[in-house]
C-alpha cells in the first residue's frame, strides 16, 4: 500500500487568519451557511466585524477559504480510500463511494456549502480542485467515468442528506449497487 497522495501546498496565511478560517468553519457546520456573517463570525471569534478584514478583504474570500478546507478535508479522506493500487476497481470504488457518504454525512453544512453553485476557482489555492477529485479518476480509470462516478455520488449524498429516499429504504444498498454499477462499467 503506497501512502495518500498529500494535498498541494495551500496559500499561506497567518495564524490568526487560520484561526478565523477554523473558526468559519465550524460556524458553518454547527449552524449552516446562512449563519455565516461578518458579524456573527466576529462574534464567534472575539473581534468587531471590521477587524476581521484585515485578516480577510470580503466574505467571499472567508467562505472561498472554508470551500477549500472543505476540498482538502474530503480529497484526503478519498485519497486515502484509494491509496492501495493493488485493490481491484471494484474495491477502490467502493472504499471510495464510502469514504465521500461518510464525509458528506458528518459535516453536511460543509459539504453543501463546497459543492452547490459556482464554484469560486480563483479562491482556491492552485492544484487544489484537481487533486481533491483525483481519486474518482485513480477508482475508475477514465476521466469520463470518473465524471460520471463524481456526478451519481453526489447526486445520491444530496438525495440522502435530503431525506428524499423512501422510507424504510436500505441505503446501504443503494450505495452498493452504484459502486457495482461502477465497476462493471468500460473505463472511457
Amino acid at each position: 500500500m503506497t501512502d495518500p497522495k498529500p494535498a498541494p501546498p495551500l496559500r499561506e496565511r497567518s495564524a490568526r487568519t487560520t484561526q478565523i478560517i477554523r473558526s468559519a468553519r465550524e460556524l458553518v457546520e454547527r449552524e449552516g451557511p446562512e449563519a455565516l456573517t461578518m458579524r456573527r463570525l466576529g462574534d464567534v471569534v472575539g473581534m468587531r466585524a471590521p477587524s476581521l478584514y484585515k485578516h480577510l478583504p470580503d466574505k467571499a474570500a472567508v467562505t472561498g477559504a472554508i470551500v477549500e478546507l472543505a476540498m482538502v478535508e474530503l480529497g484526503t479522506a478519498l485519497h486515502a480510500a484509494v491509496a492501495d493500487e493493488a485493490e481491484s476497481r471494484p474495491r477502490r470504488i467502493r472504499r471510495l463511494l464510502s469514504a465521500y457518504r461518510a464525509q458528506a454525512l458528518a459535516s453536511p453544512h460543509l459539504y453543501r456549502l463546497a459543492t452547490s453553485g459556482p464554484l469560486a476557482r480563483d479562491r482556491l489555492s492552485p492544484g487544489v480542485e484537481d487533486w481533491a477529485g483525483e481519486p474518482f479518476y485513480l477508482a475508475a480509470g477514465g476521466p469520463y467515468l470518473a465524471q460520471a462516478l463524481w456526478s451519481s455520488a453526489h447526486g445520491t449524498v444530496i438525495l440522502e442528506l435530503d431525506g428524499r429516499y423512501l422510507p424504510g429504504s436500505d441505503l446501504d444498498h443503494t450505495w452498493a449497487a452504484l459502486a457495482t454499477a461502477f465497476s462493471s462499467a468500460p473505463v472511457s
